[in-house]
C-alpha cells in the first residue's frame, strides 16, 4: 500500500465560548489539514494548529511546509515502513513541529489502517477510554467560577484553571475557584509563562501555607528559564511541578529530568513533532519514574484523537489527560473513531483513525 497522492486543506469551529491563556485570546479553531491517499483508497488524516506564541509555527507555514516539502516528500512511500516515513517527516525540513506532527498522524492513521486495528492497538493496545479536564479560561473571578460549575454540570472532574497575568490577583482567584469547587473537582494550575521564579515560589507557599489542594502548577516561568524551574522544584511544594513549553523534544525532556527541574512532563503532538518524538518521551519518561500528561493545542479533532490514541496505548506512564480541544469546540465536524463526549473519550473498533468524510474542511486544489 503505497501513497498516491496529497490534499491539503483547513478546518474552522467557532469556539464555545473565547479560549484566554497569559499568553493570547482565541475564538474559533483553525487548523491546516492534510489527508494522504494511497493506490487501493485508503485515506490517512493528519492536523495541526497554528499556534504562534508557542510553537514558532503559523497557518500560512504550515500549510507550506505540508504542500511543498512534506507532502511532496512521502508520495509513492509504503505506509507500512512506518519508521523510514516518520524519518523523511523530520528531516524534511527544521523546526516545523506542527507541520511535521500533521503529516505522521495522516501517516500513522494510513499505518495502522494496513494493519487493519485502530490506532492505538497498533501502537501497543490499552483499554480504549480517558477522562480529560477541562480548560478554564483567565477572566474576573466570578466568571471563572460560573466556568467551572458549568463545567462540573457537563461531568468534568478535573479543572485546568488558567492563570498568569498578576500573581497577587492570581492567588485571590485561586482560593475563591477553590472554596467554590473543591471536593468536585481536581484542579490544576497553568500560568503559561507569566510568573517569575520568585514569583511562583512565593504563589505556591501562600497556597500550601493555606492548604489549598492543587494536581499541579503548568510552566508558571518563561520556556528558557531552566534555573528558574530548578529553583521552583527546589522549593518543595506539595504542588507538583509540570513543564510544558520547556519540553518541547526528548533532549529537553532530558535536560529538565539532570537538573531537576520538573516532576511531570506534559506531551504534545504539536511540539514534539509528532507521534513518533512522542512516543520517545514517554518511553524516557517511563524509565525515569517522571510521570506525563498528554497535552494539546487549541485543536480539533483529528490530531486530538491521534494523541488519546497514543495516551490508551501509553497509559503506563502518561497519567493525567488534558485532550479538551474538541470539547472547547461548539460542535464536531469529524466523525472518527474517538469519540468526545464532554469529559469522556472513547475508541470504536474502526481502523487507523476510523475517519469518514469530516465536514467543514475547506480543500484546496
Amino acid at each position: 500500500m503505497r501513497i498516491r497522492t496529497f490534499r491539503t486543506g483547513l478546518l474552522r469551529i467557532p469556539l464555545r465560548t473565547p479560549f484566554k491563556t497569559a499568553l493570547r485570546t482565541v475564538e474559533s479553531i483553525e487548523d491546516a489539514v492534510i489527508r494522504f491517499e494511497t493506490d487501493c483508497g485508503f485515506f490517512g488524516y493528519g492536523e495541526a494548529p497554528p499556534t504562534v506564541a508557542i510553537t514558532g509555527d503559523s497557518l500560512d507555514g504550515i500549510l507550506y511546509a505540508l504542500q511543498n516539502r512534506l507532502g511532496p516528500a512521502l508520495v509513492g512511500r509504503d505506509v507500512r515502513d512506518i519508521a523510514v516515513n516518520c524519518a523523511i517527516v523530520q528531516n524534511a525540513l527544521p523546526k516545523n513541529t506542527s507541520a511535521k506532527a500533521a503529516a505522521e498522524i495522516a501517516l500513522y492513521d494510513l499505518y495502522a489502517q494496513s494493519r487493519a486495528l485502530p490506532l492505538y492497538a497498533a501502537l501497543g493496545g490499552g483499554i480504549p477510554r480517558l477522562t480529560t479536564d477541562l480548560t478554564i479560561s483567565v477572566n474576573d473571578t466570578a466568571t471563572m467560577i460560573a466556568d467551572c460549575e458549568t463545567a462540573i454540570g457537563r461531568g468534568f472532574t478535573a479543572l485546568k484553571i488558567k492563570v498568569g497575568k498578576q500573581p497577587e490577583e492570581d492567588v485571590d482567584r485561586l482560593r475563591a475557584i477553590h472554596h467554590a469547587v473543591a471536593g468536585r473537582a481536581i484542579l490544576r494550575i497553568d500560568a503559561n509563562q507569566g510568573w517569575s521564579a520568585d514569583q511562583t515560589i512565593a504563589v505556591l507557599r501562600t497556597l500550601d501555607a493555606a492548604g489549598l489542594d492543587f494536581d499541579l502548577i503548568e510552566q508558571p516561568v518563561p520556556a528558557g528559564d531552566m534555573a528558574g524551574m530548578q529553583a521552583i522544584r527546589a522549593s518543595r511544594s506539595r504542588i507538583p511541578l509540570m513543564a510544558d513549553e520547556s519540553a518541547f523534544n526528548l533532549d529537553q525532556v532530558k535536560a529538565l529530568h539532570a537538573a531537576s527541574a520538573a516532576d511531570i512532563i506534559n506531551i504534545k503532538l504539536m511540539k514534539a513533532g509528532g507521534l513518533s518524538n512522542a512516543m520517545a518521551i514517554a518511553d524516557f519518561c517511563a524509565g525515569h519514574n517522571m510521570e506525563c500528561m498528554m497535552g494539546c493545542m487549541l485543536e480539533g479533532a483529528i490530531s486530538a484523537a491521534a494523541a488519546a490514541h497514543l495516551a490508551i496505548a501509553r497509559c503506563d506512564v502518561i497519567t493525567r489527560i488534558d485532550l479538551d480541544g474538541p470539547s472547547l469546540g461548539s460542535f464536531d465536524p469529524i466523525d472518527g473513531n474517538v469519540h468526545f463526549d464532554d469529559a469522556v473519550i472513547s475508541v470504536s473498533g474502526r481502523s487507523g483513525l476510523g475517519i469518514h468524510a469530516p465536514a467543514n474542511i475547506t480543500w484546496f486544489e
